[in-house]
């Protein structure tokens, strides 16, 4: 997904109001990668806050690692207070070392996850407490490249296509309406969810 195929914007071409989207704009380029486990850490530490001191805050969680590799073990080995002192919140912390714990049990750094369908990695990770439905669609999207995410929770989503579609309901049932109008998009509802962000950036 780190590109728009042609086939995906020939298929979203056939609704009306994506249309003009994908005439106009050019997606930014994906940086694509099967570490779910690291991925998943970085999203932890950059949760609420702002790019620069998220950065910083990675940049010293990171360098508590001999290799710059927070390998599962070795994050458990830590205590909270030690993950503190480089500018992690308590919560974050834990939120980390719950990943580490998840994937060193399950032997997850090696999984493949080219064979586990969308479904069931959202089941799987976000049985780690502090890994929401939304995170893992990131992942999903972000480093997975998946092409049929459709982020329902996401609010620029959920504002994108109440202009565009005039949408008017609220909650389950505002869900509920997106996820009708998106079924013209399978199996790109990914891509599509890309064209929605970069133009709720520039119009909205």
């Amino acid at each position: 997904m780190a590109k728009a195929t042609n086939k995906a914007k020939k298929h979203l071409s056939k609704d009306p109001v994506i249309a003009p989207l994908v005439e106009k704009i050019n997606l930014e380029r994906v940086e694509l990668t099967d570490d779910v486990y690291m991925r998943l850490v970085r999203a932890i530490v950059y949760q609420q806050l702002s790019g620069k001191a998220a950065s910083t805050i990675y940049q010293r969680f990171m360098a508590l690692f001999n290799d710059g590799y927070p390998h599962p073990e070795q994050v458990l080995d830590f205590d909270l207070a030690d993950l503190r002192q480089v500018g992690l919140s308590r919560q974050k912390a834990t939120y980390i070392q719950n990943v580490a714990q998840h994937f060193a049990q399950n032997d997850l750094l090696r999984q493949d996850w080219s064979k586990v369908r969308d479904e069931s990695i959202l089941q799987e990770l976000t049985q780690i407490k502090g890994v929401g439905t939304w995170t893992v669609q990131m992942i999903l999207m972000f480093s997975l490249g998946r092409k049929d995410i459709l982020p329902t929770g996401d609010l620029a989503i959920q504002q994108s296509m109440q202009h565009l579609y005039q949408l008017e309901g609220k909650g389950r049932q505002l869900e509920q309406q997106m996820l009708k109008v998106a079924e013209a998009w399978r199996p790109y509802r990914s891509v599509a969810t890309r064209y929605l962000w970069q133009w709720k950036d520039t119009v909205i």
